[in-house]
C-alpha cells in the first residue's frame, strides 16, 4: 500500500526533513505518525499524496513509484489519497453540500452520482441534516466532519489526517476519533500525524516515532513516548 525505501529529502534552503526512511503500511492498517514539531512529519505525508518528491529513495504508494511520476498522473494518485486538515480548508461561501461535492465536480462526474455520494458521506459523519449551512454555521467539530466527508467523498484506499483534533476540544476530539476508526473498519488505510498523548494512548494502534527526519520507533499498539 505505502512503501518508502531509502527516502531523503532536502529542500532547496539546505534543511534535510527526511534522513533515509524505510517503512511500510499495508492496506487497512490505522497507523499514528508521532514526534516533535520539526521531526518530519508533515514532509512524511506530503509524500504520500505527491505534494513533495524524495530528494533520494523511492515512494511506492499501490506498486506506483511515485518518485518518478509524471505531473500529468497526479490527480489520478490523488483520487486514491483523502486528507484531512487541522485548520479544515473549507470554501466559506459554499454550503456544506457544495463543500463536499466540489471535489467530484472538479472530477465530472455525474450529477445523480454525485448526490447520493455527497448525502452518503454527509450521513456518515453525522451532517446530513446540515447539508444547507455555511461552515460559519458550524462548530469547530462539526467542520472537520466537513473535512472528512469531503476528504472521503472519492471512495480513497488512504486517509491522512493531519492534525485533525489539534483545534478541538477534548469531547469533539473523541467523536472525530470515532469517525476515523469507523472509517478504518470499512478498510481504509488511515494515517494520522498528532500531538495528542492521550489519544494515541487509549486508542492503541501502530505508532510510528519521527526524530530529526529518522523514524526512531515503529511499534504495534504503541504509545506516544514523549515526556511532556
Amino acid at each position: 500500500m505505502i512503501q518508502m525505501q531509502g527516502v531523503y529529502k532536502t529542500y532547496r534552503n539546505g534543511v534535510t526533513a527526511l534522513n533515509g526512511l524505510d517503512v511500510q503500511i499495508d492496506q487497512g492498517e490505522f497507523v499514528y505518525v508521532v514526534g516533535p514539531s520539526g521531526a518530519g512529519k508533515s514532509t512524511f505525508t506530503k509524500l504520500i499524496y505527491r505534494e513533495e518528491k524524495p530528494t533520494n529513495g523511492t515512494v511506492f504508494i499501490n506498486d506506483i513509484n511515485t518518485s518518478t511520476m509524471k505531473q500529468r498522473r497526479i490527480p489520478m494518485l490523488r483520487r486514491q489519497i483523502g486528507v484531512v486538515y487541522q485548520d479544515f480548508r473549507l470554501l466559506p461561501t459554499l454550503t456544506v453540500y457544495e463543500n463536499v461535492a466540489f471535489a467530484l465536480e472538479v472530477i465530472e462526474e455525474d450529477t445523480a452520482n454525485i448526490r447520493r455520494r455527497v448525502m452518503d458521506v454527509l450521513d456518515q459523519v453525522h451532517l446530513k441534516n446540515k447539508a444547507r449551512f455555511l461552515p460559519d454555521e458550524l462548530s469547530g467539530g462539526e467542520q472537520q466532519r466537513v473535512s472528512i466527508a469531503r476528504a472521503m467523498v472519492n471512495h480513497p484506499k488512504i486517509l491522512i489526517a493531519d492534525e485533525p483534533t489539534g483545534n478541538l476540544d477534548p469531547d469533539t476530539s473523541w467523536e472525530i476519533m470515532h469517525i476515523l476508526e469507523e472509517i478504518n473498519t470499512g478498510g481504509t488505510t488511515v494515517l494520522m500525524a498528532t500531538h495528542s498523548r492521550e489519544i494515541v494512548n487509549t486508542i492503541r494502534k501502530r505508532v510510528i516515532a519521527i526524530e530529526d527526519g529518522m523514524i526512531v520507533r515503529d511499534q504495534a499498539q504503541g504509545d506516544y513516548g514523549y515526556e511532556m
